[in-house]
């Protein structure tokens, strides 16, 4: 099964990070081979590389927090319908603070950005945080996935 992803790009900040597409495009493959999980062929994530401001906007509207984070998904579906959804949903990332938080933590900015990432779209197929259970569930995932690229446990560094 192949996954579409759409790109977009309004923050000229991610030019800074060379292979975004390529790493956003590698990091999702690997999230559905490590999930086991089967999709529709040609199934969409959106993926939208802003700044600070624009996940401010998003997290104040959708959320009620007035402040820039670093990503947020938008599931478009129940994970019941994953598997025949044409469109799984969105992935919204702001460039400034990936890269404070890649910096405080002393990571290559592309490892945190692969993070995040893979931690976004595995709320897109129905992981959470919520309770300690669901976050080992999902912190369990999201090292598997990222090992495949030899990056080192995230969760040893800092949290999401």
């Amino acid at each position: 099964m192949t996954l579409s992803i759409e790109f977009s790009v309004p923050s000229a900040l991610w030019r800074g990070l060379s292979r975004h597409r390529a790493i956003a495009r590698e990091t999702l493959e690997a999230c559905l081979a490590e999930a086991a999980l089967q999709i529709r062929d040609g199934a969409e994530v959106s993926v939208f590389l802003a700044d600070d401001e624009q996940l401010r906007a998003l997290n104040a509207r959708w959320r009620g927090i007035d402040k820039p984070t670093n990503v947020l998904s938008f599931p478009a579906v129940s994970p019941d319908r994953i598997a025949t959804s044409s469109g799984l949903g969105d992935i919204a990332l702001a460039f400034e603070t990936l890269a404070r938080e890649a910096d405080e933590a002393g990571i290559a900015l592309k490892d945190r950005y692969r993070h995040l990432v893979a931690h976004g779209f595995l709320h897109l197929i129905g992981y959470d945080h919520q309770t300690d259970e669901e976050a080992e569930r999902m912190e369990t995932l999201e090292k598997r996935v990222l090992a495949r690229f030899g990056v080192a446990d995230p969760y040893a560094v800092m949290e999401p």
